[in-house]
């Protein structure tokens, strides 16, 4: 087997040297998360063990597999397309004041432009930012300041654009929002 190597470089990173490389680069969540669980259903949360700033890549997501239907477990990747994440990342939950954004379309986690993630932060993401019409909506339990918090998490379906407008979401998400906009002003006007 032959490796190209940038000039200036002798070698690429040996297997015994891959945990040197950033987790971001080199994926390997427990570098980067823990998961937390307490007694019952659906009380289970995950913590950062790094400290990045504000915009920084957390993680890729890899290893997905398409599922239909979508699921309390899946993640909405496209317009009609939902992947089980096989990983520790089913664990960052729902937040309206999130510490993540998840960006489908190319497949990576980032540290919310807005603020800064440091160790022992919750790692959570805005599930409308991905979700058009959640298979399993709930009651919002993130503790974000009143007229921040959603209160019901259904999905982007559910919400118009000055509610999203803040928020990162995914360009499908949007393009969904486009169209409900414009048909809502169809129907209005026949």
């Amino acid at each position: 087997m032959v490796i190209a190597h940038a000039p200036g470089h002798e070698r690429a990173p040996s297997a015994e040297n891959a945990g040197l490389l950033p987790a971001w680069v080199n994926p390997d969540l427990d570098r980067l998360m823990v998961v937390k669980n307490a007694e019952g259903d659906f009380r289970s949360w995950s913590e950062s063990l790094v400290d990045l700033p504000a915009g920084a890549v957390f993680a890729r997501i890899t290893g997905v597999t398409p599922v239909w239907p979508p699921s309390w477990s899946s993640v909405q990747a496209g317009r009609n397309l939902h992947l089980e994440l096989n990983s520790n990342l089913v664990f960052v939950n729902h937040s309206c004041a999130p510490s993540l954004e998840w960006d489908m379309e190319r497949m990576e986690v980032r540290v919310s432009r807005n603020r800064d993630l440091k160790k022992g932060d919750l790692l959570s993401f805005f599930y409308p930012s991905t979700e058009w019409d959640m298979a399993q909506p709930f009651d919002c339990w993130c503790g974000a300041d009143e007229g921040v918090c959603l209160g019901r998490v259904n999905g982007a379906a559910g919400l118009d654009a000055e509610r999203l407008s803040g928020y990162w979401i995914n360009g499908y998400i949007r393009d969904m929002l486009e169209e409900k906009f414009k048909n809502r002003i169809k129907a209005r006007l026949s």
